[in-house]
């Protein structure tokens, strides 16, 4: 496994976004505008934020 991790925060809001989406930030662990979470750097993961990178910050850490 890799040791590295990213920092993901919740930027803009769920309201009014798709259902696939919503379903992906819940997947990645953020519950509302702000929350930040570290995730495991993997493919699956980056899969998932390229799809909703427009609700998202995302670091290195």
């Amino acid at each position: 496994m890799s040791d590295k991790k990213l920092r993901l925060t919740l930027t803009k809001s769920l309201i009014a976004r798709l259902p696939r989406h919503k379903a992906c930030i819940k997947t990645l662990g953020l519950r509302r505008i702000r929350h930040t979470v570290e995730v495991a750097d993997t493919q699956t993961v980056r899969g998932i934020i390229n799809q909703v990178s427009y609700l998202l910050l995302v670091e290195e850490v």
